[in-house]
C-alpha cells in the first residue's frame, strides 16, 4: 500500500532525495533523485523549499531515510514520506 502513495506522489512531481553516501548514489541511484546524504540534510535543508513541497526520500533499507523524514517534520515540512530502501521505490 506505501509503494501505491510513494507511486502517486513521485507521479505528481514529488521531489525524490536520496539520503545515502555520495558514493552509493552514484553507484546506483532512482531516475531523477536528487543526492543529500542524511548526514548533510541540516545545511542542505534550504535545497528543498518550499516547505509544503511533496518530498519522497528513500536509503538503502529505509532507515537513513526514516531518520531525514523526523529531522524534516521537526523543520516544519508537511508533505514527507519515508519510501524505505531504493530496491523499495516503485519500478525499481
Amino acid at each position: 500500500m506505501a509503494g501505491n502513495i510513494v507511486e502517486e506522489k513521485i507521479k505528481a512531481g514529488a521531489l525524490v532525495v536520496d539520503v545515502r553516501t555520495e558514493d552509493e548514489f552514484m553507484d546506483e541511484a532512482y531516475p531523477g533523485a536528487i543526492n543529500i546524504p542524511v548526514g548533510a540534510l541540516q545545511s542542505r535543508m534550504k535545497d528543498l523549499e518550499p516547505k509544503d513541497r511533496p518530498i519522497v526520500l528513500y536509503c538503502a533499507s529505509g532507515a537513513r531515510s526514516a531518520l531525514a523524514a523526523r529531522v524534516l517534520k521537526a523543520a516544519g515540512w508537511t508533505d514527507v514520506i519515508n519510501a524505505g530502501g531504493l530496491w523499495d521505490m516503485p519500478g525499481y
